[in-house]
């Protein structure tokens, strides 16, 4: 039965599917979609119902390349139609991991996922000036090959190396928004907007089409709450709390934020565009002009969500009083 109350909107980073220091094949994306699984489901046996959305620039990246490789004796697929196969493949896995161990605990719930379109402006700016990072890491000599021979855009990365850049507009609506209502009303667990969600802009004519970009999954899972008018907005990522200054001496994790407190650190240069910015920037969109007066983001690691939901740790970050 749905209760809003209890509806969350959860969207998983990169380390609950593909950690930074593992190769990132399928068995070990199933080996850390399980172990995510397990603290998911423990929320859904408590009560909550999850939406959950997750990255997928590791993934879309490595299909990207693999797609680069086999040019010589394949079609070439282009980036939306890429980010489509990892959204289903992703949504397909998380699902299953979810529902076997929805199985263990005896709740008798299931997980689907729902391939979702996003629609974007097509005079974004952002077409312009790519900045998503997507895919792994190249050391100088690959990325100038990337760069010249097969035309991608690649910026340095302080001690880790080279990364290939795409655009990334902002979402604008969530295509099949009616369906994912009424999924959600009917007390369903989704997987849906995964990866950002496919990205279509109006032609001429006014039809869908895909366009070459990635939309920041935290962006769109904003969206996505408030399009369901969800009170709890949980966003996974790899550290406890929230900091400011950062990997400093005088580093000081936050329990606490409101929007005003969060967009001040934000401007102050708190939170970095690679890191944690697009977080507090997502949490900020979600909050903005909010007429809901229990809503509130949560900011914490895989670990801590149930401690996180009970107000014992993470940030929460809340609307101006």
């Amino acid at each position: 039965m749905y209760y809003r109350e209890n509806l969350i909107v959860v969207a998983l980073g990169g380390n609950a599917i593909s950690r930074p220091e593992q190769r990132g094949d399928v068995p070990e994306q199933f080996e850390n979609t399980n172990y995510t699984a397990q603290h998911l489901a423990g929320l859904v046996a408590e009560g909550y119902q999850l939406i959950v959305t997750h990255g997928n620039g590791p993934q879309v990246g490595n299909v990207l390349r693999r797609v680069e490789l086999a040019a010589h004796e394949l079609y070439r697929l282009p980036l939306h139609i890429c980010g489509a196969h990892t959204q289903g493949g992703m949504g397909y896995m998380i699902a299953q991991c979810m529902n076997n161990m929805l199985r263990e605990r005896d709740v008798d719930r299931r997980m689907t996922a729902v391939v979702t379109s996003v629609e974007v402006d097509r005079d974004d700016p952002a077409f312009q000036n790519p900045t998503k990072p997507i895919g792994g890491f190249y050391p100088r000599e690959e990325a100038e090959h990337l760069q010249r021979d097969e035309g991608w855009q690649m910026i340095e990365v302080p001690d880790q190396g080279f990364r290939r850049v795409v655009p990334s507009p902002a979402p604008q609506r969530i295509i099949e928004e009616g369906f994912i209502r009424r999924l959600v009303a009917g007390g369903e667990l989704l997987v849906a907007a995964g990866g950002g969600g496919v990205p279509v802009a109006r032609n001429a004519d006014g039809a869908w089409q895909g366009v070459e970009a990635v939309i920041d999954k935290d962006r769109t899972a904003a969206l996505l709450g408030r399009t369901l008018d969800a009170p709890i907005f949980l966003i996974v990522t790899s550290v406890e709390r929230v900091s400011i200054n950062f990997g400093e001496p005088n580093e000081q994790p936050l329990a606490r934020m409101s929007v005003s407190e969060a967009q001040q650190h934000l401007g102050d240069g708190q939170f970095p565009p690679g890191s944690m910015g697009p977080k507090i920037e997502a949490a900020i969109e979600f909050l903005r002009d909010c007429e809901r007066g229990s809503a509130r983001v949560l900011i914490c690691d895989i670990e801590h969500m149930a401690e996180a939901l009970a107000g014992r740790d993470g940030t929460m970050i809340e609307p101006d009083a």
